[in-house]
């Protein structure tokens, strides 16, 4: 029986070796390729162009007929008691001045 004992004793120990040895080898393996597949990235993928800011938009010419139809919208929102007093006359005096 002692025998037997020793025999798997040696095999759990010689088991437990080779998968530590196993599992170092797997985790260099991938951080060598983790390595590679980084730099081969680097070297095939262009550099992020630099942002372009939009040109900045002209308004658009308004129409009498346009800013009628956005004063009656106006005087709908006040009348409806959405607006108050100064955002109405704040809006109005936008409307008109553009």
């Amino acid at each position: 029986m002692p025998g037997l004992m020793r025999a798997m004793a040696r095999t759990a120990v010689v088991a437990g070796t080779a998968t530590a040895a196993s599992n170092a080898v797997n985790r260099r393996q991938a951080e060598k390729n983790a390595a590679a597949y980084s730099a081969a990235y680097q070297e095939v993928a262009p550099a992020a162009p630099a942002p372009v800011a939009p040109a900045p938009v002209a308004p658009a010419p308004v129409d009498a007929d346009d800013k009628m139809a956005a004063l009656e919208r106006l005087g709908a929102l006040k009348a409806q008691g959405i607006l108050t007093e100064e955002e109405f006359a704040a809006e109005k005096a936008k409307i008109l001045n553009s």
